[in-house]
């Protein structure tokens, strides 16, 4: 199944982290696009900037939940949004 992998980060040195997450739970990134750095409407988790992310990853749909639950438990990611593409 493909998915689109939405994040915001303030430290780029996690990129590797959650690329090595994807790979370990079998899945692959298919596309990456880094659309920059930009100021945050109001602050998370007391950050005022961030550099926003958009992957695209196929990996199995059992294995999506134990992935949701690590990327809530990563602290360096402000904020992401996962959706599943529809007709792929």
């Amino acid at each position: 199944m493909t998915y689109e992998l939405t994040f915001l980060l303030n430290e780029e040195e996690e990129l590797k982290k959650i690329s090595e997450l994807i790979t370990s739970l079998s899945g692959k990134v298919i596309k990456e696009d880094k659309w920059g750095e930009k100021a945050l409407f109001f602050p998370i988790k007391k950050a005022n900037k961030a550099v926003f992310y958009c992957w695209a990853l196929e990996m199995e749909t059992k294995k999506m939940a134990e992935f949701k639950r690590k990327l809530n438990f990563n602290e360096k990611i402000l904020r992401y949004l996962l959706l599943e593409k529809a007709g792929e």
